[in-house]
């Protein structure tokens, strides 16, 4: 038996977009690629320092290691503190209608020149299909959420991090799991409300890219236009 839906509480919503229009101003490419760059060489390091974790850990414990190596990073990195202020893990956070008053996105990025109350939310999902994590895992349990308003729906941009175990790649994998859900069906709608396929970022050295969604749901506690736009959501699959 399931129990009575969540009710919409938009005096929260009120309360923590005080003063604030949304969505937010758009993150610089330029910055987004910068903070990718950092989530990299973040994995690297801890990769080279705990192989085994990264091989074969959960991924609370591998996202674990990438929270606090990038908070370390703060006494390494000048650009990585100019950027950002903190990162933290499992944030509480609420739904864009405050249905929902505890939801706990992987990491969440507070940056410098954004509003420290909608930080750059970053969910990790582990890719090994021997293992059960599929790309419809990673999809469903990803980028649904951000589709949906459940995470970052006061911005224009979220991350995804892939921990890859099985040798996938976002054009072969993601691009072609996309591309079948697109093809919509009376039976068989487009659940992650598709509008650019994966699009290629930066150089060979990392697997970047990012997807555009559109986003149906509405501000309710804000006078229109209240529509929350497209989200791009940036796709990083480590291996």
């Amino acid at each position: 038996m399931t129990g009575p839906a969540a009710l919409p509480r938009h005096d929260q919503v009120a309360e923590l977009t005080r003063g604030l229009r949304l969505p937010l101003a758009p993150i610089a490419d330029v910055h987004l690629e910068i903070l990718a760059e950092r989530l990299q060489r973040a994995f690297d390091d801890i990769r080279a320092r705990r192989p085994a974790i990264v091989a074969t850990g959960t991924e609370p414990e591998v996202t674990a290691l990438m929270h606090a190596r990038l908070n370390s990073m703060f006494h390494e990195d000048p650009l990585w503190g100019q950027l950002v202020l903190s990162v933290g893990r499992g944030t509480e956070s609420i739904s864009f209608d405050g249905s929902h008053l505890e939801k706990r996105p992987d990491l969440s990025i507070v940056l410098s020149a954004a509003d420290q109350r909608f930080p750059l939310v970053v969910e990790a999902k582990i890719l090994d299909a021997t293992a059960s994590k599929t790309t419809r895992r990673y999809c469903e349990n990803g980028i649904r959420r951000f589709v949906e308003g459940e995470y970052a729906w006061g911005n224009r941009e979220a991350f995804m991090i892939g921990y890859v175990r099985d040798g996938l790649s976002i054009d072969r994998t993601l691009k072609a799991f996309l591309s079948k859900a697109m093809e919509v069906h009376p039976d068989h709608p487009d659940r992650y409300l598709v509008e650019s396929l994966p699009v290629p970022v930066g150089s060979d050295n990392s697997d970047l890219a990012y997807t555009r969604h559109r986003r149906d749901f509405v501000y309710g506690s804000q006078r229109p236009p209240n529509s929350p736009g497209p989200i791009s959501v940036w796709h990083l699959w480590l291996t």
